[in-house]
């Protein structure tokens, strides 16, 4: 099987057509229209007709990208033109050749019946020729093609204009795919899905569109292959590339816009030194032909207004598509169709690097990890991962370490410092400023934190920030933070590092500063900050936790009385300085310090947000907060040492975050909790913690896992809480109802109440749950269920009614055949992206398609739903707490799409062996699920994390409607399908796998609030290790200690 898409075509079109009937009429006017628009058709004049069809023609036909079959009244009274048709139905059906029909002056109905004079016609044919198997083949071959819609001569008011529409539907389907010169390209052909939507090119209004994103995301190669798609749709079209460098200079307004529309028209019309004699010449031009204008890197207001001024320019059907890093330009145009290139998933990411560095789609062995790392360290931008992936090819893995360890600190890459600094360069000297101090403090800080911090000039502060925004230089995520991409952070890192020193606003260099504070290695000067009365950001990082602590601090040290921030790691004195001002500090971070207390009696702190000591184990007491009013986050975690919580903190009002763990001597807590809406309390690892008083009924999520607690109070369970690593705990009996994530794991919980009527619910984690033998009914919103390693657990609900959800059951090897059945019969929604994951050993029965192997072959009904099963073996090549992509290429006869990587997160142990089930739908695969068209499918499944050892699929016949009507627990009871154990193997090894596919669509019964308005709540009791679970807004941590993006 041959993919059509990869063929060198002869020739566009090839024609069968009764001579006699419509070579001086229809074709003539056919291909004369062909000629203007750019179509080769291959010319049959000359080729001396015979009862066998010539070679020649057999040649053409296998060498044309489509055929037209023009049916005329005595089509059928030639064998040749018969013969035609079984050649060009061969090639339709061996190398996927497009085929096209014209009714001339002939009824489908007679062709496919072979009626009327038609069927006279081809009946004389056959009795001239006396070949019964002939007939046959010709007959079947005509009731086929009766079958094609296609252009119907009677339908039409004149001939000319329904060759106008044959020619521009053979244009458009000649262009339905990006050129050669875009093949390869990760993610293009989406991008390319939604621009069109957007430009909605049947609509006979003149649009403007803008493509915009950071730079280096791919706007311009985008724009690029939109050129080459749509070019044949348009009367004229013109790429206006890298209009920001083009930028004619030395003109005065009038000029700028002489010398761009000349140079627009002279691209439009393809003619070198065009000129005008005023400004209304493209209007004159252009405002009766349809232009498809795209206007690339567009930095400046007068381009658009030169280029671009009003719609009324161009014809009734045009597109300008605008690519900018500046927002604003667009909204000062008014262009407010816009398209906004996110950067890449993982998976793709890793792939985009992964062709440039190995000419592959995945990584060499050798190399997977570091790969994997090389990416993160580019940030998933597309420039990146491109320049660095060809520096890396060929490359041994001790180069690479090298590469990895520059990434980390400086960017010394030309080619994408030079692309990515052009936008800073642009920026008014305040906004740059701001860029800067955002590079080397504030990535990833509150947006109002950063406001707190320039209150002194809070109005420019936003106004810069919105500036940032619109040049696509920061991004303000939905949790309100400022997020600076990772190679931006570098060049703003870079710009402060190559200032001439007397310049500098910022000091970053160690020696610099120590040359400024004129200090010895071991003493800092009291006056070192008197000459330094506007500093307001301070940072002192210990670069080695070696426990020799050089820096030595005076007690009359004065601090500068604008200091807004402060982070001070391993401060070395056990209080803060009488003459430390706090009355302008913001934020104040001195982890691991060597305090014992802060400062004596009550501080007006009336401008503190956060407080984070963290790790201060000598700190015995905390200070009266009274005064201190505005704190919004306390951080104490690991202060072990620390015994009690001053009970002025419990009505701070705004505090929104408050983590006491692993305090292991707190004992005494405020009687009364009464904090800001929605608050997080931490309280994990606690273990001296007894009791615990009422808090209020507004927080949002509060953990004291591995505690004394016996019981927990009434104020908690009215609410939503996390109990972890408490083993007293055997009966859940009684939840709120507004939870919407509950964690048991690690806990010795052995039953559960039933869940079926908490509708917010939509997670659940029981993770290493070993007393639990039964689950509860559950949710039927529920979106995620990980029950892996419950080696107790025998039985799920049956049905199991659970369409939205991701269910994850690994090393769970005492299921009965009850419960594996209704998990890998799990009864998908055709909207969403379900997944079961289980153990066994090999594809159940009713999955009616499957073969050994990772390759999978079946045929398929037009619009079909399905399913696929994979019994899955680890390769002993995964790494503990990696990520790991199952790589998809899926094919059919004419058509071969490239490999998609679909991210997988878990727990891969490399001495995991137990083999294990996936089923998922064919939604994960494919668009909508399912093909248009009806023909055999062919699935292809790897990865180099594990090994996919058999296949199966599953078609669902009957029409559906919501969910899919998988079969019941009590179907299917070969227990072979779920044998589980191998010889010389244990089933209860310590191991975790938990798979959660990258590629899941966010849409659904609920978002991160629910979909009803509500934030998520949850409740977690476990045991054993501490393992960080907690799950905030839209993320959660699956390794220990390290956070992970929502899946």
């Amino acid at each position: 099987m041959a993919s059509s898409s990869r063929r060198t075509w002869r020739y566009r079109v090839f024609t069968s057509f009764h001579g006699p009937d419509v070579r001086k009429t229809f074709l003539s006017h056919l291909r004369k229209q062909f000629s203007c628009n750019g179509i080769t058709m291959f010319d049959d004049q000359g080729i001396e007709r015979s009862h066998i069809i010539a070679p020649a023609l057999t040649q053409a036909i296998r060498e044309s990208r489509i055929s037209i079959i023009v049916l005329s009244k005595n089509y059928a009274s030639s064998g040749w033109c018969l013969d035609e048709l079984l050649e060009i139905l061969k090639c339709k059906e061996d190398i996927g050749q497009i085929v096209m029909t014209v009714f001339y002056g002939v009824d489908p109905a007679d062709v496919r019946k072979q009626t009327g004079h038609f069927g006279r016609a081809f009946k004389e044919t056959c009795d001239r020729r006396k070949t019964k198997e002939k007939e046959e083949r010709w007959s079947q071959a005509l009731e086929y093609v009766g079958n094609i819609a296609g252009e119907h001569l009677i339908n039409w008011v004149n001939e000319a204009a329904m060759v106008d529409k044959i020619a521009t539907d053979v244009s458009n389907k000649l262009n339905a795919t990006p050129s050669k010169d875009f093949d390869g390209i990760v993610g293009l052909e989406a991008h390319l899905r939604e621009i069109e939507s957007l430009l909605d090119l049947d609509n006979d209004e003149v649009k403007m569109v803008a493509i915009t994103g950071p730079a280096g995301i791919g706007k311009s190669t985008i724009a690029r292959a939109l050129h080459s798609l749509l070019s044949n749709r348009f009367q004229l079209t013109c790429f206006v590339d890298n209009l920001r460098v083009t930028y004619p200079t030395g003109f005065d307004e009038y000029g700028l816009k002489y010398r761009l529309q000349e140079e627009l028209l002279s691209n439009i019309f393809k003619q070198d030194g065009i000129r005008i004699c005023h400004l209304g010449v493209i209007e004159e031009r252009l405002h009766d032909q349809r232009v498809l204008i795209i206007l690339d890197d567009v930095n400046n207001i007068r381009q658009l207004e030169a280029l671009a001024g009003d719609i009324t320019w161009f014809g009734p059907g045009s597109r300008v598509v605008v690519t900018t890093e500046n927002k604003e330009l667009l909204q000062r145009h008014g262009i407010n169709n816009t398209y906004h290139v996110e950067f890449p998933s993982r998976g793709e990411a890793l792939e985009i690097f992964c062709r440039y560095a190995f000419r592959q789609s995945y990584p060499h062995d050798r190399f997977k990890v570091l790969a994997f790392k090389v990416t993160k360290l580019c940030g998933n931008l597309p420039l990146g991962l491109r320049v660095v992936g060809s520096s890396l090819r060929g490359k041994k893995v001790d180069e690479w370490e090298d590469v990895m360890n520059r990434l980390e600190t400086i960017l010394d890459h030309q080619d994408i410092e030079q692309v990515l600094r052009v936008d800073y360069e642009s920026l008014h000297e305040t906004e740059q400023s701001l860029f800067l101090h955002i590079a080397v403090f504030f990535n990833r800080n509150d947006a109002d934190l950063v406001k707190a911090m320039f209150t002194d000039n809070s109005s420019d502060i936003k106004h810069g920030l919105k500036i940032l925004v619109n040049r696509s230089l920061i991004d303000v995520s939905t949790k309100g933070e400022i997020v600076m991409h990772k190679l931006l952070q570098q060049v703003g890192r870079q710009v402060v590092h190559k200032e001439a020193p007397w310049k500098r606003r910022i000091l970053t260099d160690a020696q610099v500063i120590c040359d400024v504070l004129e200090r010895a290695k071991v003493k800092m000067c009291p006056r070192a900050f008197k000459r330094m009365p506007n500093l307001r950001f301070l940072k002192v990082y210990k670069s080695k936790d070696d426990g020799n602590d050089l820096l030595h601090i005076p007690e009359e040290t004065e601090f500068p009385r604008r200091l807004r921030l402060l982070h001070w790691k391993a401060y070395p004195r056990k209080s803060l300085p009488l003459r430390f001002y706090l009355e302008n500090l913001v934020e104040l971070k001195m982890r691991h310090s060597h305090l014992q207390k802060l400062w004596e009696g009550t501080q007006a702190l009336t401008n503190l947000k956060k407080m984070d000591l963290s790790w201060s184990f000598n700190l015995k007491e905390l200070p009266d907060f009274s005064n201190t009013t505005m704190l919004e986050s306390l951080v104490l975690r690991g202060c072990k040492n620390l015994v009690e919580i001053h009970s002025s903190i419990g009505n701070l009002r705004k505090i929104e975050f408050l983590q006491m763990s692993f305090c292991v001597k707190l004992q005494v807590v405020p009687a009364l909790f009464n904090l800001a809406p929605l608050a997080f309390v931490g309280m994990e690892g606690c273990s001296q913690l007894r009791n615990f008083s009422d808090i209020s009924t507004n927080i949002r999520t509060l953990s004291i896992a591995d505690t004394m607690l016996e019981k927990i109070s009434k104020s908690v369970r009215h609410w939503s809480s996390s109990l972890n690593e408490n083993p007293n705990l055997k009966t859940l009996t009684q939840l709120p109802a507004t939870i919407t994530t509950l964690d048991l794991s690690f806990s010795g919980i052995e039953t559960i109440c039933c869940l079926q009527g908490l509708h917010m619910l939509r997670e659940i984690r029981l993770f290493d749950c070993t007393e639990l033998k039964s689950l509860p009914e559950l949710p039927c919103f529920l979106k995620s269920l990980n029950a892996n390693y419950c080696e107790s657990l025998e039985t799920v609900p049956c049905p199991l009614m659970t369409p939205f959800a991701k269910l994850s059951f690994t090393n769970c090897f005492k299921l009965d055949q009850q419960a594996r059945n209704e998990i890998a019969n799990q009864r998908f929604h055709l909207l969403q992206l379900g997944w079961s994951w289980l153990p066994g050993t090999q594809v159940p029965a009713e999955f009616e398609h499957r073969a050994i192997g990772n390759t999978l072959s079946f045929p398929i009904s037009a619009l079909s739903i399905f399913k696929v099963c994979l019994v899955c073996s680890s390769n002993n090549l995964a790494d503990i707490y990696d990520k790991y992509y199952l790589s998809c290429r899926w094919m059919r006869k004419g058509y071969s799409n490239s490999f998609q990587a679909i991210e997988i997160y878990g727990f891969f142990i490399s001495s995991y062996q137990h083999k294990h089930l996936l089923v998922f739908p064919s939604y994960l695969l494919l668009k909508y699920g399912c093909f248009e068209e009806s023909g055999e499918l062919t699935f292809e499944f790897t990865s180099v994390d594990f090994d996919v050892i058999e296949c199966g699929v599953h078609i669902f016949k009957e029409e559906l409607d919501g969910s899919n009507n998988g079969g019941s627990g009590d179907e299917d009871g070969d227990s072979n399908h779920w044998n589980t154990q191998e010889s010389g193997q244990d089933s209860d090894e310590d191991e975790e796998a938990d798979i959660i596919s990258d590629t899941i669509s966010e849409s659904g019964p609920s978002e991160a609030s629910g979909g009803d308005g509500v934030e998520e709540d949850y409740i977690s009791v476990s045991r054993k290790r501490a393992m960080n679970t907690t799950m905030t807004g839209a993320s959660i941590n699956l390794k220990w200690g390290t956070k992970r993006r929502r899946f």
